[in-house]
């Protein structure tokens, strides 16, 4: 059967072909071919990744990992019991510790925007997924229903088969009858 988008947008997506996306004409397009759609969204975005981004994201996934909280919160200790042992003699950051402090909101005034960064690049990720995840699911549910269309059509013609049969059989049924009618009439 020849098949076009014409004809697939008006019969499963009832729409006129006019008013179709891109990535729904690309859905039929992959049908009338018989082709897989799917790809791995990983790649094409990790193709389109600049060195700021794959720095930045190392850089959130490293600050939002329970190592870096422990290893902070070891190094705060250490820096903190440090100088205040130190405190006796020569301190190099002496009580209320100004110098880590400033430390601290250095390295959250730049991770902060990195991390904002990263979620960006993340969400950018997910509206990727979730388009080819609609093509997916809308190429799956146009071949269920060729599908359907194709079990309908085999069942009504089976149906026909069945009822020219039945026929048939009647009218074998009704050529023994009429012979046994005329065997036990003579």
């Amino acid at each position: 059967m020849n098949k076009t988008i014409d004809d697939l947008a008006n019969r499963w997506l009832k729409r006129k072909p006019d008013g179709l996306s891109a990535l729904e004409n690309r859905v039929l397009q992959s049908t009338i071919e018989r082709t897989t759609i799917t790809r791995d969204t990983n790649k094409a975005v990790a193709f389109h990744q600049t060195f700021g981004d794959r720095l930045a994201d190392t850089i959130a996934r490293i600050g939002g990992s329970w190592s870096f909280i422990v290893g902070f919160l070891v190094f705060l200790f250490l820096w903190t019991t440090g100088n205040v042992w130190l405190l006796s003699r020569d301190a190099f950051d002496p009580y209320p510790f100004i110098f880590l402090n400033l430390v601290l909101s250095m390295v959250a005034a730049l991770q902060a925007p990195v991390i904002m960064m990263a979620q960006n690049r993340q969400t950018e990720r997910d509206r990727i997924d979730a388009a080819h995840d609609y093509e997916v699911n809308l190429k799956a549910e146009i071949e269920i229903m060729a599908l359907h269309e194709k079990l309908d059509e085999l069942r009504h013609s089976q149906i026909i088969g069945m009822r020219d049969e039945i026929a048939r059989l009647a009218e074998v049924i009704k050529r023994i009858d009429e012979r046994l009618s005329q065997q036990s009439a003579s």
